[in-house]
């Protein structure tokens, strides 16, 4: 059951948010009292759907067009969020891609890519978002249990760019404890979105490898991702929190 006023007139940036886990999260922010930017890059419609839905709550929202592999929209997105809403209490970093293929076959433009958005982007996020945060802000990096353990061939870079966001968020929250901002992780497993669908050919084989036998879905993430935006996590810094239905216990 969501806590209406935990976040009550917070404002919320969520990276690559119209569809999926971001669009989950931001539902569930916007439910908490808080207003919403969301960014996007080709999924317009459904953008605009969501800005709608929530403003349908009577929360604040905003659609912002941003690709996530270039430095310069980024920064710019993030500066628009604080426009529009009028500051920034909460940043979400979870724009990724994946892309697999062994190290030998991958090209060299997949490789940039996945470094480009699943790294350099929440760097040059949090980085902009830094100055415009409040004494008790938030920042949540959406990673995966990828960045712990990898039971799948093909997989080595997206990994690597995963585990990378762990050593930010190890390393990060030293340099921003005395403004009282947090910053925290959340590993999502298997998780039933539009890019990671539970009904696929693989999925009976995901699935056995998960203790509870079934894919996470988006609100399962968003769940975690609210209770470490709101009042109760206030203690909580430099940690990762595991949704994956024990898969990586």
């Amino acid at each position: 059951m969501d806590n209406v006023s935990s976040l009550l007139d917070k404002r919320a940036l969520i990276t690559g948010a119209s569809r999926g886990i971001g669009a989950a999260i931001a539902r569930k922010l916007a439910r908490a009292g808080a207003d919403i930017a969301i960014t996007y890059q080709n999924s317009t419609d459904k953008a605009a759907e969501l800005v709608v839905e929530i403003e349908a709550t009577g929360r604040q929202a905003v659609a912002i067009a941003a690709n996530a592999a270039d430095p310069a929209t980024v920064e710019n997105s993030v500066q628009a969020a604080v426009k529009e809403l009028g500051g920034l209490d909460i940043l979400v970093n979870n724009a990724g891609i994946g892309r697999v293929g062994t190290l030998e076959s991958m090209s060299l433009s997949d490789v940039q890519a996945l470094l480009d958005v699943n790294i350099r982007s929440a760097i040059l996020a949090c980085r902009s978002a830094i100055p415009h945060l409040s004494a008790s802000g938030r920042i949540i990096n959406i990673v995966s249990v990828a960045a712990d353990r990898v039971p799948f061939p093909g997989c080595s870079i997206y990994s690597l760019t995963k585990a990378s966001l762990v050593g930010l968020t190890r390393g990060l929250p030293r340099d921003l404890a005395p403004r009282g901002i947090t910053l925290n992780i959340v590993h999502p497993g298997a998780t039933n979105t539009d890019a990671n669908p539970s009904d696929t050919p693989m999925a009976d084989q995901i699935r056995s490898l998960i203790p509870l036998g079934r894919y996470s879905e988006p609100d399962d993430i968003a769940a975690m991702v609210a209770y470490l935006a709101g009042p109760d996590a206030r203690q909580v810094t430099g940690a990762a929190f595991t949704v994956d239905g024990g898969t990586n216990a």
